[in-house]
């Protein structure tokens, strides 16, 4: 009708064509000519105009494609709703992604996404759920902070499972729920259980044991027996490691055939488990291997423990999960007696040692040289068993010389025993060590002390800082600890740190400034302490001076991980 050719209704196509285009506009109009411009306009403008055309083009020969199907919706939370306040101060917490600095000067104020995590753990003690406008925040905070997510997951609740299937970046939130997220049978639907079992994903298996372990043990027990030979070996130790879980004498059977199991791995666990049920066949065998390798000695002028390490590994002791081949650097003699008296119960040696108590056996020499060994082998049996004494008589008396006590080899096995006493026991003896030696070794053991800290701990790290303080040395050295102090010290502790609020007049020998900054830090720790005691009270807010004190958050907020 216009007069255009066929020829010409072809260059334009071709002209136009989304791919032409996007070439032309990548090379430059100079370098590749439009082979068709309408109206006589500059390559530019016809270009556009060309793309112009293309994009109706394409928008018009699109088909409706089939809607989606909806999303299911939310499941309901039947938790209880956050106190208003509460929630204001959350949705403060989650703005504060910053984190707060690491080392250096840090300022006065206090570190807000520092306290999301005792937050959250004193949320979860209320049983409060989470509103659902801060889900999104909420799920990004755990996603950028592995320690934060099981405390995170727990406040966020069903709803949290819901938005992950919805966002790829919050699949975490999948992954760390039993079961990826499914719904699990409960042990009285026994067919659904077997079938689950039967078919399951792996980690549906995983949390369909652990969840049967805590509910109806023996029949978690009968389900495992049941496809034990036909699973995989990674399978085996992984469904193994769910009996620590409420370890009894009714597995020692169970735990026993899986002592000649064809993988080293899972030999080795099952007689670690066997270990720690002093009354197993396993322990007992131990009992009387390791026996035959310590006794007591009459023939010096006082008793002494003398040790003859084993001369072999037979294959009734690799049965019993004791490794033959010792790291590099170790005796094969001294490897084996400390796989030997770790395994044995430690109510074998009152008996074997003259009816003595822990402490006198802890305090009596050891000849020729094996006393680490020995202590150390205890130390890690102590731990297994979680026996208040001996841990007791191995970390000796806190303020005894070179920080240590007789059996404890180092900070990490000190911590360890601590964790077998109770909270005002561990607290007290933190107390005299610091008292003693100080902070620069202390984090780890502050680290296992339940929070708020009582108040001799308290009082003996505030102690121990003032005197870091009078020593003109900076604060950045005692970060940790500060850091520490601003989550697990009493927040009634702030009005007797007020004193410690002014600069302190300098020594001539003091590092330039200290003065100030160490005024900063305590500045910092009063305010964070006041922090929290509000934190608290909007959490509880049924609860007056008169009712009293707002419920506390529980010791996960202490660990140094969570500490940052």
């Amino acid at each position: 009708m216009n007069g255009t050719t066929s020829t010409d209704t072809n260059t334009t196509a071709a002209a136009s064509s989304w791919e032409d285009l996007v070439t032309t506009a990548l090379l430059g109009t100079d370098r590749r000519p439009l082979a068709y411009a309408r109206s006589g306009r500059e390559a530019p403008l016809a270009l556009l105009d060309e793309a112009a055309v293309a994009t109706v083009r394409r928008r018009a020969g699109l088909r409706p494609a089939r809607a989606a199907r909806r999303p299911d919706s939310a499941p309901e939370d039947p938790r209880p709703a956050l106190p208003p306040a509460a929630a204001r101060r959350l949705a403060t917490l989650l703005a504060d992604r910053s984190g707060g600095g690491s080392g250096g000067r840090r300022g006065s104020s206090p570190d807000l996404m520092e306290l999301l995590p005792q937050w959250l753990a004193a949320a979860n003690a209320h049983g409060y759920a989470a509103p659902p406008q801060t889900l999104p925040a909420l799920l990004d905070a755990a996603r950028g902070r592995t320690d934060l997510r099981p405390a995170a997951l727990a406040f966020a609740g069903p709803r949290a499972l819901w938005l992950a299937r919805l966002n790829a970046d919050w699949r975490f939130a999948l992954r760390a729920a039993p079961g990826g997220g499914a719904t699990l049978p409960g042990p009285g639907d026994t067919e659904a259980v077997r079938r689950l079992w039967q078919e399951g994903l792996f980690a549906e298996r995983v949390a369909l044991l652990g969840a049967l372990r805590a509910a109806a043990p023996a029949f978690a027990r009968e389900l495992l027996a049941s496809t034990w030979p036909t699973e995989r070996a990674e399978d085996r130790l992984m469904f193994l490691d769910s009996l620590r879980t409420g370890l009894c004498a009714a597995d020692e059977p169970f735990l026993e055939h899986a002592l000649g199991d064809r993988s080293r791995n899972v030999r080795a666990t099952a007689a670690e488990l066997l270990s720690a049920l002093p009354a197993s066949a396993l322990a007992a065998r131990m009992a009387v291997r390791a026996a035959a390798c310590v006794a007591l000695d009459h023939t010096g002028n006082s008793p002494a423990i003398v040790v003859e390490a084993p001369l072999e590994c037979d294959s009734g002791m690799e049965r019993d999960g004791v490794v033959a081949t010792p790291p590099a650097g170790r005796g094969e003699r001294s490897w084996w007696l400390g796989q030997l008296v770790e395994a044995a119960p430690l109510g074998t040696w009152p008996g074997r040692l003259g009816g003595r108590t822990a402490e006198q056996i802890v305090a009596l020499p050891v000849t020729d040289g094996w006393q680490g060994e020995l202590h150390a082998a205890w130390c890690r049996a102590a731990v297994r068993q979680r026996d208040a004494e001996w841990s007791r008589a191995l970390l000796g008396s806190p303020s005894a010389p070179e920080a240590g006590g007789p059996g404890a080899v180092s900070l990490a096995e000190r911590a360890k025993l601590l964790a077998a006493l109770d909270r005002a026991e561990r607290a007290a003896w933190v107390a005299g060590f610091i008292a003693t030696h100080g902070l620069s070794e202390a984090f780890q053991l502050l680290g296992v002390c339940a929070v708020p800290w009582a108040a001799p701990l308290g009082r003996a790290v505030v102690d121990a800082l003032n005197i870091a303080r009078d020593a003109g040395s900076y604060p950045w050295s005692f970060s940790g600890v500060m850091g520490l102090a601003e989550r697990c010290l009493d927040p009634a502790e702030a009005g007797r740190l007020e004193a410690l609020l002014a600069i302190p007049d300098e020594r001539e020998d003091a590092a330039p400034g200290a003065g100030g900054y160490w005024a900063e830090a305590f500045q910092r720790l009063v305010t964070t302490l006041r922090l929290r005691a509000e934190m608290a009270a909007e959490l509880a807010p049924d609860r007056s001076p008169l009712t009293g004190p707002p419920a506390r958050p529980p010791q996960a907020a202490a660990q140094p991980d969570a500490a940052g």
